[in-house]
């Protein structure tokens, strides 16, 4: 085993393993001894017959299959923003992990998809002003789980927040950490 665990960084709807934020979670993956790696999904998002979304099944399958392999080595920490978290919480109910990051999570996808995760310790970042997920939908899902909430006066794409995104991060791996 190398590291002291290995982290799953998804990026969200219509965007890229190289986005802003996972890249900053992926600085502190790095930092602080932890194998990473930022699977590609925007092939997914681009299947527009499969719904608004892309194929949201699919890009959780592929998720799933990615844990399963990461799982040997070491504990294993799932983080997402917004689909990326979404996706991130329903791959912790099918593969063992140790934690979960998310970023703008979607608590309710559509009516028949609500965020469902592990019971793991569980750290969140939203902004306030989030136009797509009211804050206070996160807050009453984060109360639910004695989840870490951090709430920024931000937007969706916590643009303004990245680096104290990265902080909460830091915070959670650290706390983590064997």
């Amino acid at each position: 085993m190398s590291g002291r665990g290995h982290c799953i960084l998804c990026h969200g709807f219509e965007s890229g393993p190289d986005a802003t934020k996972v890249t900053a979670l992926s600085d502190v993956a790095q930092r602080l001894g932890w194998t990473h790696e930022r699977p590609d999904f925007s092939d997914l998002d681009a299947i527009r017959d499969a719904g608004p979304l892309g194929d949201v099944a699919a890009r959780l399958q592929r998720l799933v299959g990615l844990s399963r392999t990461a799982v040997a080595r070491g504990p294993l920490v799932l983080a997402g923003s917004s689909l990326g978290a979404w996706i991130a919480g329903h791959a912790s109910l099918q593969v063992p992990v140790a934690g979960l990051f998310l970023m703008a999570p979607p608590i309710v996808l559509d009516p028949a998809h609500p965020l469902q995760a592990a019971r793991v310790p569980t750290s969140i970042v939203h902004g306030w002003d989030d136009e797509l997920i009211p804050a206070a939908q996160v807050v009453e899902w984060a109360h639910a789980r004695r989840a870490r909430l951090l709430l920024v006066d931000d937007s969706h794409r916590l643009s303004a927040h990245v680096d104290a995104s990265a902080d909460a991060f830091a915070a959670l791996l650290t706390a983590l950490s064997p």
